[in-house]
Parts: structure tokens; sequence; C-alpha cells
């Protein structure tokens, strides 16, 4: 079975108590066309984060999304997720990888170290994370990562690279130019009046931005 493809906009949820509000809004961004879900949530408790997770999962399937766990290795497995995305201080990707088997995706952080990822691709990641590339109100303390990053991972890696950090339709596009198979977006989604459209918005772009040759840029 092939995994699917990680690309276009990958949707990270916000940090939100209220379940149903949570439900409803990615319920807008799928409608509106992402691509990938994450359910990352760092301020529920584990009990608030299984009932929420249930539900994201039950939900992206029906949009026939993936929906991939943020940290959490052992929630993704109880909800049936399609993969987990990891950090540095998390499972490692090799120990990840033994206790889901091929068939999930597993996603790697790597910040600004290219070394991480070569690490990552070699132990079984189905795609790397650089950033943050922007300011990010999401996670403000997030080391910075310069954008040529992109085109070293393009060339040297055999797995999608997701851009993350402060990602908005001002500066999207020059990350797919730069390389970015995927562009990790939070707020500028769930921040915004219409998620729909929003949504919508941000996917036109990046379409049409992956259709101009690089060599043109």
């Amino acid at each position: 079975m092939s995994l699917p493809r990680i690309s276009g906009i990958y949707a990270i949820t916000p940090d939100l108590i209220d379940t149903t509000n949570l439900v409803m809004l990615t319920q807008q961004a799928l409608i509106g066309g992402v691509e990938l879900i994450q359910y990352r949530n760092k301020v529920a408790d584990n009990i608030l984060k299984l009932e929420q997770a249930t539900l994201l999962s039950n939900l992206c399937h029906e949009f026939n999304t993936p929906l991939i766990i943020n940290d959490d290795l052992d929630l993704a497995i109880k909800v049936g997720a399609d993969g987990v995305h990891l950090g540095i201080e998390d499972i490692t990707v090799a120990e990840a990888r033994r206790r889901l088997g091929p068939e999930k995706i597993i996603g790697a952080s790597c910040y600004n170290k290219f070394r991480y990822a070569i690490e990552a691709e070699n132990n079984g990641a189905d795609y790397v994370a650089f950033g943050a590339f922007y300011i990010s109100s999401t996670k403000p303390g997030a080391v910075s990562a310069p954008i040529n990053l992109l085109c070293k991972a393009k060339q040297c890696l055999q797995i999608p690279v997701v851009a993350i950090g402060g990602i908005d339709s001002e500066n999207i596009v020059e990350l797919i130019y730069k390389g970015a198979d995927a562009v990790a977006v939070s707020r500028s989604i769930f921040n915004s009046i219409n998620i729909q459209l929003e949504t919508k918005k941000l996917s036109c772009i990046f379409k049409r931005a992956q259709k101009v040759p690089i060599s043109n840029v």
C-alpha cells in the first residue's frame, strides 16, 4: 500500500480546549482543501487529547485526508491516525518505524539542522520539516532557519521537505520556489475570519507556484 503524497497545504491545529470548536474549525480547513492535518495541542491533558484526536481521526477519514499526531506515538496508535510527527526530544524515528510498521507516515522536525534530516531519512522518515522560516506566533521561541536550507534539502534528500514557521499568503511562494513540497500552516488558517476561503486561497497559490519551472525563479 502506497503512502499518501506529502504535498500542498499541511494544517496544524491550534491549542483549543473547546473540542466542538476545534472539530468545526478543522472541518472548514478540510472543506477548503488542506492536504494533511496535524493534531497538535500543548494545553490539553491526555484525556482531552484522546477525545479530540479520536474525533479528528474520524473526520479526516471522512475527507480521505491523512491525520498526523504531533509528538505522541501512543496517541497516534490508539486513534488509528495515519502517522506521527516527531521532534528531537521525542521517540526516535527508528523506534517509531518499528512500532508503526511501513504503512504509517513518520515526519521529523529538523529545525535548522540539515544533519538531522539526513539521519531522519536514513532511519525511515517519510518527510522532514525545517523552520521556522518566519516569525511564528504559534511557536514564538522557535529557532530560525535559512531559506536556502530548502534548496540543499531538495538536492540531497529523496523524501519530501516541509516548510514551517510563520507562513502565510504573503511568503508562501518563496518557500515553494526554494523547494518545499508542503507548507505547514496554523495561524494564517485558523485565525482567519473565513477558514474555508483562506485555505482555498493558500491551496491555489501553492498549485500555481508549483507550475513555475525552478529555472525561471
